[in-house]
């Protein structure tokens, strides 16, 4: 007589794709928390309810996973930016649009940006390289839209004042850690205020005074 053994609830399998996305989330997740030399990939496993073997076999090496995670955030940050700036019609708007995307970006990525800001000299030798190609990537955009907007800008100015924004952005985002009262869209404002004194003798259409209504995302 045998007796019936009780089923055990299956683990619902995951695309590859999905795996990885599960991944990288986990390990930003981790890397935010404590910083790139003290995670583990031990910890990353766990966490994610895969082994160890499994995690290399998708990225190589924590230095891997971590460039993974840069990647993937580069990606959505240019898709994120563009999209936003994309249904702007004026100098402003454009500005506008894309400076909230971009706060509101690092605030969902809030501890991983901060950590990679931080301490880019605590990862691996090719962490600050992939840092500085999202910047480039992020100045490209910004470069091409001034110019657009601006073109009586020497290619100078708009090359220095994308690089005021590109600095000036990362070093807001990294004040506003810690305090949740600055919402992307003050950030937002300060920056555009900024950047329109800097930028205002090359525009055809100066923006309206400071403090006027922004436009709706």
């Amino acid at each position: 007589m045998s007796s019936a053994t009780p089923d055990r609830p299956r683990r619902r399998r995951m695309s590859r794709a999905q795996r990885e996305r599960q991944m990288l989330d986990v390990a930003e997740e981790v890397f935010g928390e404590q910083g790139y030399a003290a995670s583990s990939m031990d910890e990353i496993a766990e966490r994610c309810g895969v082994s160890k073997p499994m995690l290399y076999e998708y990225f190589g090496s924590k230095e891997g996973l971590l460039l993974a995670c840069i990647g993937r955030s580069k990606a959505e940050l240019y898709e994120e930016t563009n999209k936003a700036m994309a249904g702007a019609t004026t100098p402003e708007d454009i500005l506008w649009r894309g400076m909230v995307a971009y706060f509101a970006f690092v605030d969902s990525h809030s501890r991983s940006f901060a950590m990679l800001l931080q301490e880019p000299l605590a990862g691996p030798p090719r962490t600050a390289e992939a840092i500085e190609e999202t910047r480039r990537q992020q100045s490209a955009l910004i470069a091409g839209v001034l110019a657009i907007y601006a073109p009586d800008a020497p290619r100078v100015v708009i090359e220095a004042h994308t690089e005021i924004i590109v600095g000036g952005c990362e070093r807001l985002a990294l004040w506003r850690v810690g305090r949740p009262e600055v919402s992307a869209e003050d950030a937002a404002r300060y920056m555009s205020d900024f950047c329109w004194q800097g930028l205002s003798p090359y525009l055809q259409d100066p923006p309206g005074p400071s403090g006027a209504a922004r436009p709706e995302r």
